[in-house]
């Protein structure tokens, strides 16, 4: 069982749903209409999506800069198990590697989790994955949800537990912990 207090999240693919927010612009956009949720089977987008290179890094520089009029959802059942962990632990904290904010934090607040109080959340952005274990490492955190198998390593290395939130393009074998869905984080959960 997970101390409420020692787990730490990440945002893009375990909390919002930015793949669909990337495949709504794409659509949009650039008339992209080809491309399912099932078809991002890399971390890499370049590697497993047949677009041209220019347009994702144009669509992911929109999501980072938050400059999109379609609506970036949330991964389903995060909210409230979110807000279960905010009465068992001290703050929420949740590491992205994430350069820049855009439009993130006003989504987090607004639309994502209204009522959980901007103190009770602390978010950090390292602007690259191999950062995220020296945050997590200065604050303490034992368990991290991630969905990026490359990180998942270099956490294990660092001592610290990564649990794969199970997405498309993070299914090869790897010998972590994983959950399909924000119920299975609760159960791991000590509340």
């Amino acid at each position: 069982m997970i101390d409420p207090n020692g787990i730490a999240f990440d945002i893009d693919g375990v909390v919002a749903d930015t793949m669909s927010l990337f495949l709504d612009i794409a659509k949009q956009e650039y008339n992209i209409t080809n491309i399912k949720y099932e078809d991002i089977t890399d971390y890499d987008l370049s590697a497993c999506l047949n677009m041209p290179e220019e347009i994702i890094e144009d669509i992911v520089e929109k999501i980072i800069d938050g400059k999109y009029s379609t609506k970036l959802k949330p991964i389903e059942g995060a909210a409230e198990v979110l807000k279960k962990v905010s009465e068992h632990s001290e703050k929420l904290l949740f590491i992205t590697a994430r350069p820049r904010i855009g439009k993130l934090k006003g989504w987090f607040f607004s639309e994502f989790m209204p009522d959980i109080l901007p103190s009770q959340v602390e978010i950090v952005l390292t602007g690259s994955f191999e950062a995220k274990k020296d945050i997590l490492f200065e604050m303490k955190k034992k368990w991290f949800i991630e969905d990026r198998i490359l990180t998942c390593f270099d956490l294990y290395e660092a001592g610290i537990t990564p649990i794969v939130y199970i997405q498309p393009w993070n299914i090869t074998p790897h010998p972590f912990l994983k959950v399909k869905n924000w119920r299975n984080i609760e159960q791991l959960i000590e509340f």
